[in-house]
């Protein structure tokens, strides 16, 4: 299951992580949010322990997402070494994900 990434763990979990990670930047009443959810959880199983799979709902957590400049959602970004190596903006196929993490490995 993707990893709930608040503004509180952001840093340890996203900014200071070894591992690529992939942020999905949703929330609850957004209908495209919920066709990318089901892919985000698919691809959290597949690379379990390769990189970190999360999402930020940004109702309840907006420093980041004003950090980074997310204005629509979902945005997805990828993320390595602390920066952002990717961005995803609205719906996308499961490769474009994957590709993004793929990259990074």
């Amino acid at each position: 299951m993707a990893l709930e990434i608040t503004d509180a763990t952001f840093e340890e979990t996203v900014l200071k992580s070894d591992k690529p990670v992939l942020v999905d930047f949703w929330a609850a009443w957004c209908g495209p949010c919920r066709m990318v959810g089901p892919i985000i959880e698919e691809i959290s199983g597949e690379y379990d322990g390769k990189a970190i799979v999360g999402k930020v709902d940004v109702d309840a957590n907006q420093e980041f997402a004003a950090k980074y400049g997310v204005r629509n959602i979902p945005t997805v970004l990828v993320f390595q070494n602390g920066e952002v190596v990717g961005r995803q903006v609205g719906v996308a196929p499961k490769n474009a994900y994957t590709e993004a993490i793929d990259s990074l490995l």
